[in-house]
């Protein structure tokens, strides 16, 4: 199967004209047909720069910045692979990991499959990549995994494999998740609640330097946090059908509201109200999502509780 890498750039110059010769030279050991496409995310460094001395990528360029969900998937629209590779600009790749990615997709009903992501955090390295959770107090509530088994809850969206026809099929990242946070963990949501498999993959591994991520640049730790508000409230709009747990949503609001008003937590109304506003695209969302789901949201966690 030919494989297309998506990289969503903003601001990565320095760390794009790191990364790129280590993901070449990996994609170049495969020896399999590839392709590399970069969507610029309207940076304003030398990105452009950078990227144009590599003459074997594709670039594209947003007219304005749009955010992660909107960037990748016009990565992925113009991607001619089979099969799609993921990375982030601050992600690159220990030898031989895409062997036991592909290998994977065997399985027809593999969605997607994550790395082994060897986070560099504070000059530590902490094994990610395996995502677990569960529903509680009205909310999803998503946590690392341990990295011993091969099933997860989500596939990172910043380093991972999906297959192009079931990612079509599902309609791609959700744009309303822009700038960036849970695009990845709906997705994949979605993609198990439609009946197909997400996998994780120990012996692919990858490194993440997370602190020369563009986020903590751009944003206040405020503003991150209403960010994540937002989209936690709609993810829960537009994915969650079983009826109890939605009861259990609506019952539980005034809690977490009075607990925000306790602990002096203005990010959580402003998120709220801000999810509150695009509410009419989460429902028609929410609808087409429901159209594929033949699975309940007890069923997709009842396995990492």
């Amino acid at each position: 199967m030919n494989l297309s890498v998506v990289i969503p750039n903003y601001n990565g110059a320095q760390i794009l004209g790191k990364n790129l010769p280590k993901i070449l030279k990996e994609l170049e050991d495969f020896g399999k047909e590839y392709e590399i496409i970069i969507v610029d995310d309207g940076s304003e460094d030398n990105s452009i720069e950078v990227i144009k001395k590599f003459p074997k990528i594709k670039l594209f360029l947003n007219p304005k910045n749009l955010g992660f969900s909107s960037t990748v998937d016009r990565g992925v629209e113009e991607a001619s692979g089979q099969l799609i590779l993921l990375l982030n600009t601050d992600v690159y790749p220990e030898k031989g990991f895409l062997g036991p990615l592909v290998d994977c997709f065997e399985d027809e009903k593999v969605f997607a499959v994550g790395c082994m992501d060897k986070s560099i955090e504070k000059e530590k390295i902490v094994l990610r990549g395996r995502g677990i959770g569960s529903w509680q107090r009205g909310f999803l509530v998503h946590s690392r995994g341990e990295v011993d088994r091969t099933d997860t809850l989500w596939v990172s969206g910043g380093s991972g494999m999906f297959r192009k026809s079931i990612w079509v099929k599902l309609g791609g990242l959700n744009r309303l998740f822009d700038p960036f946070y849970w695009e990845d963990i709906d997705l994949s949501y979605r993609a198990l609640k439609s009946g197909f498999k997400v996998l994780f993959e120990p012996k692919s591994i990858v490194f993440h330097e997370h602190e020369k991520g563009v986020i903590k640049k751009k944003f206040s730790p405020f503003d991150v946090k209403v960010i994540a508000y937002r989209n936690q409230f709609t993810f829960v709009w537009t994915n969650l059908t079983d009826f109890d747990l939605l009861i259990k949503h609506i019952l539980f609001l005034p809690y977490h509201m009075l607990k925000a008003i306790i602990g002096l937590d203005g990010a959580f109304y402003l998120g709220f109200f801000k999810a509150l506003i695009i509410l009419p695209k989460s429902l028609t969302v929410r609808y087409n999502n429901k159209k594929l789901f033949v699975k309940s949201d007890k069923e997709i966690t009842q396995q990492f509780s």
